[in-house]
């Protein structure tokens, strides 16, 4: 299994009109950042400094976290006006509050939004915008972007503790520029102050920022996120007779009293965790091996919805109700076939191709309680899918014996298909859903995600594609709808 992928990242706030709490003077906001990572407590990270007489800070310290892709990682960012020297904030005005996960911060890298007066209240005055940078092993030059990042304005500013930092001068260059500098010809940019040039008479420039080096190195997952990459996320769902009656307590399809039973909570388990990488939040959701109306024909790829043009989903919370619509209106049948729901999105994938940047990649849960009964045309499906960008995620429920799915996850070795063509990558993991039915409940997620950052970091490198946000890309990111529709 692969190591979790942990990431630190510095997260940087700032405010605009924020109340006024003070009578003579404005409010003295500082900031509160608390974390909850999947369900525990929440605890504080951190405070930044108190800037004075200020309703539009741009706080100087920076948070640094550690990012979980596999986990839900709630945040708390809560302004205060401070008016002592005291710990204790409960002496302090509170101004206003966000609450976010550090996926949706991360995905939108600039995130903005109105803070609440308290929790489930309407908006109070003011926003708060939360800027997250990957913290690379090392930083050779002291810029908050990476070199490799940077536009071609370039701003240079003294620091200054109270978040009032002053402009220095501003210089434009490019990426062919820098990457030509060394140490014995360093790319010189001279900093130019437009408010000063046209105050003082003789005024050549704000200083010479000297480049003596440029190193580029490739990109990570968060930089493809961050750089505007989408994850589609999509759901199949396993009706083949074997579950059982779903009118009977014995069926794996059993809905309990309290809304439970193993397909729900799989679809909530990893659908909270990657729907924060998604901009537009719906997600295609799909069942197999049922018979469905009208004509009553077993069906290998059907919409939980019914609706073949449009089946996606508003959110995780629309997925659950269309799968609770769906269940009472098929017939489980079989068998169980993987390989027409894996075509089908692997058609979707390749439509992503044509847009040349790392802009979109599909992720395909699979929910089943059986043995693939289409082994050989599921290995070549997995074989094709591994050129394009998509990985597969399989949980098997129920007490079957899943010994063949160790065959498609392709941890022992590069899946073959019947011709013997070799899978270009792994792009499949599988775990069976009773390994952790007395985890807790983030333990499932944890286990399924764990390898797909590296999934997306591998097939973004062998096609040599930058993040669609990136200096170096001639397109920007794609975030209409991708095409899903059932055939």
């Amino acid at each position: 299994m692969a190591a979790q992928c942990v990431t630190k990242v510095e997260l940087t706030v700032s405010c605009e009109s924020l109340l006024d709490m003070d009578l003579f003077s404005k409010s003295d906001p500082m900031c509160v950042l608390l974390i909850n990572t999947a369900g525990s407590q929440w605890y504080e990270v951190g405070r930044t400094e108190t800037v004075k007489n200020c309703l539009s800070p741009k706080f100087a310290k920076k948070f640094i976290i550690d990012y979980y892709f596999e986990l839900v990682q709630r945040l708390k960012f809560q302004i205060y006006d401070i008016d002592n020297k005291t710990v204790d904030l409960s002496d302090d005005d509170f101004l206003g509050e966000l609450d976010c996960t550090l996926g949706q911060v991360v995905s939108c890298r600039t995130f903005t939004r109105p803070l609440v007066l308290a929790p489930k209240r309407p908006a109070g005055k003011g926003t708060i915008t939360i800027r997250a940078e990957e913290i690379k092993d090392s930083r050779v030059v002291n810029f908050e972007a990476e070199a490799r990042k940077l536009d071609k304005k370039v701003e240079c500013y003294d620091h200054n503790n109270d978040g009032s930092h002053d402009l220095i001068g501003i210089f434009e260059t490019n990426m062919k520029r820098l990457q030509e500098a060394s140490r014995t010809s360093p790319a010189e940019f001279e900093c130019i102050n437009s408010q000063k040039k046209q105050k003082k008479k003789g005024y050549k420039n704000s200083g010479v920022v000297s480049v003596k080096m440029c190193q580029v190195g490739e990109y990570t997952f968060l930089d493809y996120i961050m750089g505007g990459c989408q994850i589609n996320f999509t759901v199949a769902i396993d009706f083949t007779g074997s579950n059982g009656d779903p009118n009977t307590p014995q069926s794996l399809h059993y809905i309990s009293p309290q809304g439970y039973n193993e397909y729900l909570s799989a679809i909530w388990s990893v659908g909270m965790v990657i729907q924060d990488y998604s901009s537009h939040k719906m997600f295609p959701a799909f069942g197999f091996g049922a018979q469905i109306p009208p004509t009553w024909q077993v069906s290998h790829q059907f919409p939980l919805n019914f609706n073949p043009a449009n089946p996606f989903c508003p959110g995780i919370q629309g997925v659950v109700e269309a799968y609770k619509v769906c269940l009472p209106q098929v017939k489980l049948y079989g068998p169980t076939n993987f390989s027409p729901v894996i075509n089908h999105l692997a058609s979707i994938a390749l439509q992503a191709t044509q847009q040349r940047t790392a802009s979109q990649y599909h992720v395909l849960l699979i929910i089943t309680d059986g043995v693939i009964t289409d082994m050989d045309q599921t290995c070549s499906a997995i074989v094709n899918a591994s050129r394009l960008p998509m990985s597969i995620i399989i949980i098997g429920v129920g007490r079957a014996d899943f010994t063949a799915m160790d065959i498609l996850d392709g941890d022992d070795g590069r899946l073959r298909a019947p011709t013997g063509e070799m899978a270009a990558r792994d792009i499949v993991q599988f775990v069976p859903f009773r390994k952790f039915q007395n985890a807790p409940r983030e333990a499932l997620a944890q286990s399924v995600l764990a390898e797909l950052p590296g999934q997306v970091e591998s097939y973004f490198r062998i096609q040599k594609l930058n993040p669609p946000n990136d200096p170096e890309s001639q397109l920007q990111p794609n975030e209409s709808q991708p095409s899903a529709s059932a055939q």
